[in-house]
């Protein structure tokens, strides 16, 4: 039950409810939304919170972006499900558009992130026995501790996050984990067995924590070296939230393949997909790989219009800028109850100091105040807000956020 002993009776009713007859599986805060518009959400009391969440970068545009309802709304009239026994009249169109947006030439559509992760790596397996050469059975994939790619069987295999992982095993074999950020144990770590590199540009789950520079330089070049592949996982740090399409692109580094979820679904449908190299998505036959509702046209559709919002440049720019004042902002309330801050763009890690509230006790007063945020690992706090978040907003909620740390009269 919340630790919070002032709820209205029908939030606490119908948070018993969830508590009651959903599993336990996540640790919400206490609040229940009942409705949304732009940066902000309205619980069922009729109260406004600004959210500095979105989603988990699935809101990027914000909550109901009208352009994105649209597309939603005229398709719903249409067709929204064929499998794909039949083509349909959006797949095409949405594939050319997001490879055209991404720089790829291939796209593999599916629906959540975790889908595209996995088909990533099934991608990567077989490319590896198909072109490289690697013997049966023996392919390995690198990838980084403290990752988050997603809670599948196999994903949660290579996680280093005890309370992602354990007693799900036996886990599924076939992964290398080196520390991230370390070029040189990612150098020993490659052999000629190596299928793939499995990275994110930047950790989001682990605290929004920004590898060297460099260092996905030199994960690309070491992957050239070794004839491997270099898998970007985006999901989170993509279109637009670090304020390019990839947050790969600043180190001017190309990806073989680039996983994409959350945000292109635009917080109304689950989108995701593999973007990429046709020579390596291509080693796929009919029959080999699929989803029954992968590329549907009311997953096109939305996509679509998301790749129309993205081809604008508006949302990198304003990424771009208002992250710079979202980190001056927070870079103030350094040792002031905050310890550190990293990130890029409109997304930032806020490590709390010791002795001071945790994260968990940090979110549930900053929620009292209006302001939906959310803890990781304990002392951190991840903000990222939607990208349409107006900068009077950003400072109502970094406000908010001194206040709750001790740096700002309450």
């Amino acid at each position: 039950m919340t630790t919070l002993p002032d709820l209205d009776r029908r939030t606490a009713d119908l948070i018993d409810l969830d508590e009651r007859f959903s599993t336990h599986n996540y640790h919400p805060l206490p609040v229940v939304i009942a409705e949304a518009d732009g940066a902000w959400v309205t619980d069922v009391e009729g109260r406004p919170h600004l959210d500095l969440l979105a989603g988990y970068s699935a809101l990027n545009f914000g909550h109901r972006h009208p352009e994105l309802v649209r597309a939603a709304t005229e398709q719903l009239g249409r067709v929204t499900l064929t499998s794909r026994a039949f083509h349909h009249d959006q797949l095409g169109l949405f594939c050319r558009e997001l490879a055209e947006l991404t720089g790829t030439e291939m796209v593999l559509p599916m629906n959540t992130g975790a889908e595209a992760v996995e088909s990533a790596l099934k991608v990567a397996r077989k490319w590896a026995y198909r072109v490289k050469g690697v013997p049966a059975e023996r392919a390995e994939i690198v990838v980084a501790a403290d990752n988050f790619h997603g809670r599948t069987t196999t994903l949660v295999s290579f996680s280093t996050d005890d309370a992602a992982r354990a007693d799900y095993g036996p886990y599924t074999p076939g992964f290398v984990t080196v520390p991230y950020g370390d070029a040189e144990a990612l150098a020993g770590a490659i052999t000629e067995r190596t299928a793939a590199v499995l990275v994110e540009p930047i950790q989001g789950e682990a605290g929004v924590v920004v590898p060297p520079d460099g260092y996905l330089t030199e994960a690309r070049r070491l992957c050239d070296e070794a004839g491997a592949l270099l898998i970007a996982d985006e999901i989170q740090s993509g279109l637009a939230r670090t304020g390019t399409v990839f947050a790969l692109d600043h180190e001017h580094v190309t990806a073989d393949l680039y996983t994409l979820g959350k945000a292109l679904g635009g917080g109304i449908v689950p989108v995701s997909a593999v973007v990429g190299r046709a020579d390596v998505l291509g080693v796929l036959r009919p029959g080999e790989h699929g989803s029954t509702f992968g590329g549907n046209p009311l997953a096109c559709a939305v996509g679509r219009a998301v790749v129309r919002l993205l081809s604008t440049g508006e949302f990198q720019q304003r990424a771009t800028s208002l992250g710079a004042h979202l980190h001056t902002r927070l870079s103030g309330l350094l040792g002031h109850g905050v310890a550190a801050v990293r990130g890029r763009g409109l997304w930032a890690g806020v490590d709390l100091e010791p002795g001071g509230p945790t994260g968990r006790q940090a979110s549930e007063a900053l929620l009292r105040r209006g302001v939906l945020c959310k803890e990781t690992h304990g002392h951190t706090l991840r903000i990222a807000p939607p990208l349409v978040v107006e900068e009077a907003d950003l400072d109502r909620g970094i406000d908010a956020l001194a206040q709750v740390v001790g740096a700002a009269p309450r």
